[in-house]
């Protein structure tokens, strides 16, 4: 291992954006072992009056997510919402053809908004574009969010729930660009449907914010132009644009996988550019903004994920390894860098499948890439600054020279509170790199993490549940207007800063 070195500069006055708080997402769908032995499990020796696994609940509070989306995902373009709500033994099972399994219906949208409320969530509801109808849309926006004295929110209330859920954020769809989807629509007529339904579901209340659904990859054939003309027609009725993105090392290229962010960065460009294009062209004075809610490390995509209809099948419970944290934690650099167009995002998904967290009867593995969403979602805070990188260049086969540094960060103006995050590229070499803050104010470091390790395959494993983890390290010392850290090749390392009020 060598040393080589880098510059990082930080001005608290150059700033990007305000960070939402909604980018700390996440998404849970009834596939595979998500809600039945994830979230939900009864018979689990963890299980809470509700039934809720009580120490998933605790890892996912570790994580400081901000909001949650659910039922889907493929199932949504299915599924019946009223099949998931009413007395539980009356409740159908049925036949669910997305991933042919067997849905129980034991868990619905009551119990998934109790579920938030354990671990302190915004709810983010999505309505049927499938198979469901505007109707079916508007009425459960009336069921959710009604105070009462009408028929589905009186309904609500005959079910348990007299006060009102107030779900703020509804997804309007799921992926209806993808052939693979359950009534799948092309670009006008899903544009068309999704405006009737959104006028619907806003005449209900007022108050909610619509997300469309967007191109599901930066591959689709018809990606941007689905965005394009779906905007066009529903732009005045729509608050977001949904963006999802799966991303893998199956070409065993550690290199060009730890450049991720380049292509991450360029899809958030791209729909940029296409939002800045509708609402020009349409001379509009209403903004919608970019809704991640769906994206994760996926190795297992494009393998058949069939259930065999059986309930809560084994489905795409992949392995995480310490590259895989490395573009997790880049992913989440973007985040922060494309704040001023970026307002939701949401990890898919947030237990058993392709997540972090994996149940195994009463017990819970805490998988590589959990520790790096929970350090930034837990320390970004204010507004995304920007900043100035000045580091070597490591060569990759899909991206040629790219910097061996990718770093955010974040700044609390009221607080004086600020964090840096940077991932070191290099598989080889250490940098030594210099933080130097610029704006003439004296600043004191106060806690630093990292994540690290020699080998980029390395997890954590039943046996071995700490192999890939966050630990602390000693804070680098500020002398003057800078600070010098040493970054490990392949690392993620977290710094927190504060502004010295002694000498302002």
């Amino acid at each position: 291992m060598s040393n080589t070195t880098a510059e990082v500069y930080l001005d608290t006055n150059r700033t990007i954006a305000p960070i939402s708080p909604l980018l700390f997402g996440g998404f849970a769908e009834h596939m595979g072992r998500c809600i039945y032995e994830g979230i939900y499990d009864p018979e689990s020796a963890h299980a809470d009056e509700y039934g809720l696994r009580k120490d998933v609940l605790e890892a996912l509070r570790g994580q400081a997510y901000t909001v949650i989306r659910y039922p889907g995902g493929n199932f949504l373009s299915g599924y019946n919402w009223l099949d998931g709500v009413g007395p539980k033994k009356q409740r159908p099972h049925r036949r669910e053809l997305a991933w042919q399994s067997t849905e129980t219906n034991q868990f619905g949208t009551n119990e998934f908004m109790t579920f938030c409320k354990a671990i302190d969530v915004a709810p983010m509801l999505a309505v049927n574009m499938g198979t469901g109808t505007i109707q079916s849309a508007s009425d459960l926006v009336e069921y959710c969010n009604v105070l009462g004295g009408t028929y589905w929110s009186d309904l609500r209330a005959s079910h348990g729930y007299r006060a009102p859920h107030d779900v703020r954020y509804w997804c309007v769809g799921n992926e209806m660009d993808g052939p693979w989807q359950i009534g799948h629509l092309d670009a006008v007529e899903y544009g068309k449907k999704a405006l009737e339904a959104a006028k619907m579901m806003k005449w209900q209340d007022p108050t909610i914010e619509t997300i469309l659904c967007g191109s599901s990859s930066d591959l689709m054939p018809t990606y941007p132009e689905w965005d394009r003309i779906a905007l066009e027609i529903a732009w005045e009725h729509v608050d977001y644009l949904s963006m999802h993105y799966y991303t893998n090392n199956r070409e065993e290229d550690t290199a060009s996988y730890l450049a991720s962010a380049l292509r991450f960065e360029r899809f958030v460009d791209t729909l940029d550019g296409t939002l800045r294009y509708v609402k020009a062209k349409g001379r509009s004075r209403h903004d919608v903004y970019l809704s991640w809610d769906e994206w994760q490390v996926w190795h297992s995509i494009g393998t058949p994920m069939l259930g065999e209809w059986t309930e809560a099948p084994h489905l795409a419970e992949d392995v995480y390894t310490l590259e895989d944290a490395l573009v997790v934690a880049q992913w989440l650099n973007v985040f922060l860098r494309k704040s001023h167009v970026l307002k939701i995002a949401c990890v898919a998904q947030i237990v058993n499948v392709i997540s972090w967290l994996q149940t195994r009867g009463d017990e819970l593995l805490k998988q590589s890439s959990y520790y790096a969403f929970k350090l930034v979602s837990n320390l970004a805070r204010g507004e995304a600054l920007d900043v100035l990188v000045k580091a070597p260049i490591v060569q990759t086969k899909q991206y040629d020279g790219v910097p061996t540094l990718d770093v955010s960060s974040s700044y609390e103006v009221e607080t004086g509170q600020g964090a840096i995050f940077l991932v070191n590229r290099s598989q080889t070499d250490a940098i030594v790199t210099d933080l130097i803050w610029q704006n003439g104010k004296t600043f004191l470091v106060d806690k630093a993490w990292q994540l690290s390790g020699n080998d980029p395959k390395e997890s954590n494993t039943w046996d071995q549940p700490n192999r890939v983890v966050t630990n602390p390290i000693s804070p680098p010392t500020i002398r003057g207007d800078r600070a010098m850290v040493q970054l490990p090749p392949l690392s993620f390392t977290a710094i927190t800063f504060c502004r010295d009020s002694t000498n302002q």
